[in-house]
């Protein structure tokens, strides 16, 4: 049996590793169609605020390791986030597509068996959601959580699997549709955790403070971020009910 690692922090691992698919918080670069109810500089305080979450929500997971998977150019900016406590790893090739790619490679290289790939904007989710995605990965090559929209705010894997994930299939309403055909295609046994949902228009950003002015502890970080911009802008968020 091969003996546990230790994660940067110096706890003890087994193979379980969650890597974030994360960006800088860069105008322009995060969260784009949230422009029609924030402004640039509010998408980016946001992002910020939910990556920060995110990578608290992944860090209180037990005998998991943590890591961050990001295009080159945001390596420096995603390590201080870390405060040095997170392996950041640069992708190979540009787009989610190769980033995803890049986790299942790399982590496999490093001798890790179940890896599980986490977008940076559902810090809200339930902790048992991300245990049930590493259980199920003992069962079957492919875990996913659909998100209501069409796409996948999981996807984990025991290994790499090229050819997996469609470039010009991402961020669309038929992405999970498009991975479940290919791994259909390569033969791949998958099994599905709960439908959630992520953060990618003002529809679902209401919703978000809906529940987090219900249970701002989910995220804190960005509870406190939504609350503070509703109060100082004096509107709602449009796409939905707002406290």
């Amino acid at each position: 049996m091969r003996s546990p690692t230790k994660d940067t922090a110096g706890a003890e691992v087994g193979d379980c590793t969650l890597v974030i698919m994360a960006k800088a918080a860069k105008p322009g670069a995060v969260k784009t169609r949230l422009a029609t109810c924030l402004a640039s500089d509010a998408i980016t305080g946001l992002y910020r605020c939910l990556l920060e979450d995110t990578i608290a929500l992944a860090r209180s997971l037990d005998g998991v390791a943590t890591a961050i998977m990001s295009p080159a150019a945001d390596i420096d900016e995603l390590r201080r986030m870390g405060d040095g406590g997170l392996e950041v790893v640069a992708q190979r090739g540009a787009g989610l597509a190769a980033g995803l790619e890049s986790v299942f490679e790399y982590f496999s290289a490093e001798g890790r068996r179940r890896i599980v790939a986490f977008n940076s904007d559902s810090p809200h989710l339930p902790l048992w959601a991300l245990r049930q995605a590493f259980d199920v990965l003992g069962s079957c090559d492919l875990v996913v959580g659909p998100t209501n929209d069409g796409g996948y705010y999981l996807v984990g894997a025991n290994g790499p699997h090229p050819g997996l994930f469609a470039p010009n299939g991402m961020g669309t309403a038929t992405a999970l549709e498009m991975l479940l055909a290919r791994a259909q295609k390569l033969q791949l046994s998958v099994r599905s955790i709960d439908e959630f949902y992520d953060i990618d228009v003002p529809a679902d950003l209401s919703r978000l403070a809906e529940d987090l002015r219900l249970a701002p502890q989910r995220a804190p970080r960005t509870a406190a971020w939504l609350a503070e911009w509703m109060r100082t802008t004096a509107r709602p968020i449009p796409g939905g009910p707002n406290p």
